[in-house]
C-alpha cells in the first residue's frame, strides 16, 4: 500500500473502516461525522451527527454485506479528501442489489471525518 499516494491509502483505509461499522454495528458510525456533516440517503436530506446516525440506525433491515466493487479517491484543493464507491450490497433476504456512494473526507484535529456523504441504489427504471 505505499506506493500509493497518500490520499488513496486514506481513502481506502476509510471506505474498509466505514463499511466494516455498517454493516457490524451501524449505531457506532456517529464516530465518523461531525456536527456539520451532511448525508443525503436516496434524495433523503440529514444534516449533524445525531441526525445521520437516527437514520442509518433506524434503516429497515437486519443483518447488510457490502462489497465493493471499486473504488476512487483524490484530493481536493482544500486539503479534503474525495471517494467515490460502486458496490453490491445484500440486506436481509432480499435480492442483492447495486450501490453509489460518495464522501468527502477531511482531516479535523488529526483525524478523519465525513463531512458530507451520498448514496443511491443502483435501481434502472428502463419502462
Amino acid at each position: 500500500m505505499g506506493d500509493k499516494p497518500i490520499w488513496e491509502q486514506i481513502g481506502s483505509s476509510f471506505i474498509q473502516h466505514y463499511y466494516q461499522l455498517f454493516d457490524n454495528d451501524r449505531t457506532q458510525l456517529g464516530a465518523i461525522y461531525i456536527d456539520a456533516s451532511c448525508l443525503t440517503w436516496e434524495g433523503q436530506q440529514f444534516q449533524g451527527k445525531a441526525a445521520i446516525v437516527e437514520k442509518l440506525s433506524s434503516l429497515p433491515f437486519q443483518k447488510i454485506q457490502h462489497s465493493i466493487t471499486a473504488q476512487d479517491h483524490q484530493p481536493t484543493p482544500d486539503s479534503c479528501i474525495i471517494s467515490m464507491v460502486v458496490g453490491q450490497l445484500k440486506a436481509d433476504e432480499d435480492p442483492i442489489m447495486g450501490f453509489h456512494q460518495m464522501f468527502l473526507l477531511k482531516n479535523i484535529n488529526d483525524a478523519w471525518v465525513c463531512t458530507n456523504d451520498m448514496f443511491r441504489l443502483t435501481l434502472h427504471n428502463f419502462g
